[in-house]
């Protein structure tokens, strides 16, 4: 019975918080939501706070556990593009979007959520890592990319490009196009001769050293 509370109480807190928004949530319409006695949130919880932590984490660990393995079946920057868009058109309409925004709104003061939102968002980036480490594998972008600071900036603009969709739906269109034309770039790099790619990698290595040279 006691797995059984927690399970309502996490599924609960993400039904209240789609409704009623992290500004209107209370351990009464978490209650409400999961079916229980209020009192046993904070048996089980401690705090409304740390129910909301944990329920957005085993959400997002869900999520990413339902799209693991079309990530896997990725194999090119497009194709890890296209998936993007699927995947921000089925968390939009499931309401995630609107969770995590406002769990990053809640994050600039609450170092609970915080670090929460840091935990949940790292499971997003360690997926997308996998995938550029396979596609960039022998690549020209390959050769100088760091996999892992790109899978940072992929999920930041990811984020970001959702979160302005609301307010510019332009500037998002035209924000997706430009990531698009960067998948273009990298198949038409590789698609170079052998002399062409070597004096690309040389030339990018050269231009990356200065930049080192220049913060050092």
């Amino acid at each position: 019975m006691s797995a059984d509370t927690r399970d309502r109480l996490l599924e609960g807190t993400i039904d209240a918080l789609r409704a009623q928004g992290i500004a209107g949530i209370s351990a009464r319409n978490i209650a409400a939501a999961a079916g229980v006695n209020q009192a046993l949130i904070f048996y089980h919880f401690g705090s409304v706070d740390e129910l909301l932590a944990a329920a957005a984490l085993r959400s997002t660990e869900a999520q990413v556990t339902q799209y693991r393995e079309r990530f896997a079946q990725v194999r090119s920057l497009r194709e890890l593009q296209d998936l993007g868009r699927v995947l921000r058109a089925n968390e939009r309409e499931a309401g995630n979007f609107a969770v995590l925004g406002q769990l990053l709104a809640a994050a600039q003061t609450n170092p609970v959520f915080a670090a929460t939102t840091r935990d949940a968002l790292r499971l997003w980036i360690v997926e997308i890592e996998q995938v550029l480490d396979r596609v960039l594998a022998g690549s020209v972008l390959g050769d100088v990319a760091d996999t892992a600071g790109l899978a940072h900036a992929l999920s930041a603009s990811f984020i970001g490009l959702e979160l302005m969709a609301v307010v510019d739906p332009e500037g998002d269109d035209q924000a997706s196009d430009a990531l698009d034309q960067l998948g273009v770039l990298a198949e038409r790099l590789d698609g170079l001769g052998t002399v062409a790619k070597r004096a690309i990698r040389g030339a990018v290595r050269r231009t990356a050293r200065k930049g080192q040279a220049a913060q050092s």
